[in-house]
């Protein structure tokens, strides 16, 4: 059968998902009172070593956030151990997200000044299990090297070999003239969905409802980004530099939609789509945006979990 190579990586990480927090453990997190007792309440769960080893150095939010990272990188690597050969490509794909990540942050700290002291310890990787076998393609100690690079510039330039500076580099005169990442930022998205949408493509015939997950990801983030730039009333030439390609919904009809009045037209045109009355009516109460973000991931996970629970063993 063509998905019984599957059937022992399923079985290792499923038994790794009892680990996964429970509903009383997000429940106790979301009454913390703060970061500290959010703390206490993880350490108690499969994150607690990475806490320890953490704790010397850091403190509360820093220290949640190094320790969650770091965990991650444990799991990731896991994951791609699990996967059959012909199926490798594929995850490296998608752990590539965190070479995205990684960049993005280094970007945003050199744009503003920050020294390397303030970045390193938040990438996506550690000494002893490096991004390259975990989380992308980049290696802990080329991510240093990248980390000392003096501006923006020298980091484009030191991640051509990784193929992330040539898309940089296409944008770079335009940063240099308006200090604006934000095309940078989204070629890397676009970079990333294409790979992976590329990476699925006939890979055995049933990654259809895989392919329509990542494709509804672009979605969500275009249209947090259309929401972002209505409230911030920006011109539809800037926006159309932030879009991602290769959503279910195109640039050009995104754009169309753009040219509601305000926020609430901007929901009640994608309501075919995602229905997030709800969310507007939190919104309109907490003046936040997460509300948005948080009600799109919700519509997402459920509609995609249970079709995903529902396909044959794959990648």
């Amino acid at each position: 059968m063509p998905t019984s190579q599957y059937a022992s990586s399923f079985g290792r990480l499923q038994a790794i998902s009892l680990n996964l927090l429970s509903k009383e453990a997000m429940l106790n997190l979301m009454k913390a009172k703060d970061e500290g007792e959010m703390v206490k309440v993880l350490e108690s769960t499969w994150y607690k070593p990475e806490i320890e080893k953490a704790a010397s150095i850091f403190k509360e939010s820093e220290l949640l956030e190094v320790a969650l990272n770091r965990h991650l990188v444990l799991v990731n690597k896991i994951a791609l151990e699990s996967t059959p050969f012909n199926g490798k490509s594929a995850v490296r794909a998608y752990l590539s997200k965190w070479d995205i990540y990684n960049i993005e942050l280094i970007l945003s700290a050199k744009s503003m000044g920050r020294p390397i002291t303030e970045i390193e310890s938040f990438l996506v990787s550690s000494r002893n299990v490096p991004a390259g076998i975990s989380a992308g393609n980049i290696p802990h100690d080329e991510m240093k090297v990248i980390l000392s690079q003096t501006g923006v510039d020298g980091v484009v330039n030191q991640l051509v070999k990784y193929n992330y500076g040539t898309i940089l580099m296409q944008h770079l005169e335009t940063y240099q003239k308006t200090g604006d990442l934000g095309p940078m930022m989204s070629a890397l998205q676009t970079f990333y969905y294409q790979n992976l949408l590329e990476s699925l493509k006939f890979f055995q015939g049933d990654e259809g409802t895989i392919r329509d997950l990542f494709r509804a990801e672009i979605d969500k983030k275009n249209l947090l980004n259309l929401l972002k730039a209505k409230e911030s009333n920006l011109d539809k030439d800037l926006l159309n530099k932030h879009l991602i390609d290769n959503g279910k919904m195109t640039k050009t009809e995104l754009l169309e939609i753009y040219g509601a009045k305000d926020v609430t037209e901007i929901v009640g045109r994608v309501e075919n789509r995602f229905m997030l009355v709800n969310a507007l009516a939190q919104y309109k109460k907490s003046k936040s945006l997460i509300d948005f973000e948080v009600a799109l991931d919700k519509l997402i996970n459920s509609e995609y979990v249970r079709k995903l629970k529902n396909i044959a063993l794959s990648v």
